[in-house]
């Protein structure tokens, strides 16, 4: 199972660092995606680190600002979030899984889920 943590209140223009902790099962072994769903909301995908090569895809809402990694010792996936704005407020999914590349916006492709952390930006 995965653990999500790390969220929290922040201001327009802070950073955030979410975590997401894996028991049971071996990250190396999955691609990785962050998803996440504002209240009234469709979930909505945000990053994915692919477990082949380690190639990272963003959504263009997201690009340039937030950066997926993985800590291998610690069978942890990151996301790091810049420059964060008031419509970034949700909550943060994480989730693990073999989507094909073409599916991988898809969050129906991932078996594997976290519980939410919520982040609110807001001043």
């Amino acid at each position: 199972q995965l653990q999500a943590s790390g969220g929290g209140l922040v201001q327009p223009g802070g950073s955030l660092r979410l975590s997401c902790v894996a028991s049971g099962v071996s990250l190396n072994s999955y691609t990785v995606a962050w998803f996440r769903q504002a209240p009234g909301k469709e979930r909505e995908w945000v990053a994915v680190r692919r477990v082949s090569g380690g190639m990272t895809y963003y959504s263009d809402s997201v690009k340039g600002r937030f950066t997926v990694s993985r800590d291998n010792a610690k069978n942890t996936a990151y996301l790091q979030m810049n420059s964060l704005k008031p419509d970034d407020t949700a909550d943060y999914y994480c989730a693990a899984g073999v989507p094909i590349l073409s599916a991988q916006r898809d969050w129906r492709n991932y078996r594997i889920w976290g519980q939410g952390t919520e982040v609110t930006v807001s001043s």
